[in-house]
């Protein structure tokens, strides 16, 4: 059985389904597999403990009804380690030329998580208040970044680790261009 197509027509036809093939896996894994990873397993903890902190603090300024109490209690018993994560992010930034990236992170990463209050609406707290019992049932400081990890705040919008330092992603730009508009 022989093929009559033109070589160029078999070769479009290949690189289709392979990109078709491609589309359907990251559909099927869902934004986790298209999140940007760190390199390092420091610099990735303390961007997803940053994420933590963000979505506790909009929680907090969102929710009301002794939120604020909740974060302050959070923010008490581990701040030694949300100092070192920020320290951290700050660092990561810092080796790659800039605090205005750093500051655009931490801008970022607060509009991403209030754009995401917002769009829930009064789901958003009924969803998220149970974060504060959770965090504060560890067992220790040391349980704080894997459990921040198991949130996956990073996977909307906003990078941790972003290459070159640049702190806007692609998802991020088009987000803050939509609200502009």
């Amino acid at each position: 059985m022989s093929d009559d197509t033109p070589p160029a027509n078999r070769a479009a036809r290949r690189a289709g389904r392979t990109a078709g093939l491609l589309a359907a896996a990251l559909l099927a894994f869902g934004p986790g597999i298209a999140a940007a990873r760190c390199a390092s397993v420091a610099d990735q903890q303390n961007f997803e403990v940053e994420a933590l902190k963000t979505e506790l603090m909009v929680v907090a300024t969102t929710c009301k009804s002794g939120a604020e109490d909740k974060y302050n209690a959070f923010v008490r018993r581990y701040q030694p380690q949300l100092l070192a994560a920020n320290q951290g992010v700050s660092s990561y930034y810092a080796r790659r030329g800039g605090a205005r990236a750093n500051d655009f992170f931490i801008t970022e990463l607060a509009n991403v998580r209030s754009n995401q209050a917002r769009a829930l609406g009064s789901d958003f707290c009924a969803r998220n208040s149970a974060l504060y019992d959770e965090v504060m049932s560890l067992s220790g400081p040391q349980d704080l970044g894997p459990y921040a990890a198991t949130k996956d705040l990073l996977s909307s919008g906003i990078a941790a680790c972003p290459s070159g330092g640049s702190a806007p992603t692609t998802a991020t730009r088009a987000a803050s261009k939509s609200k502009r508009k």
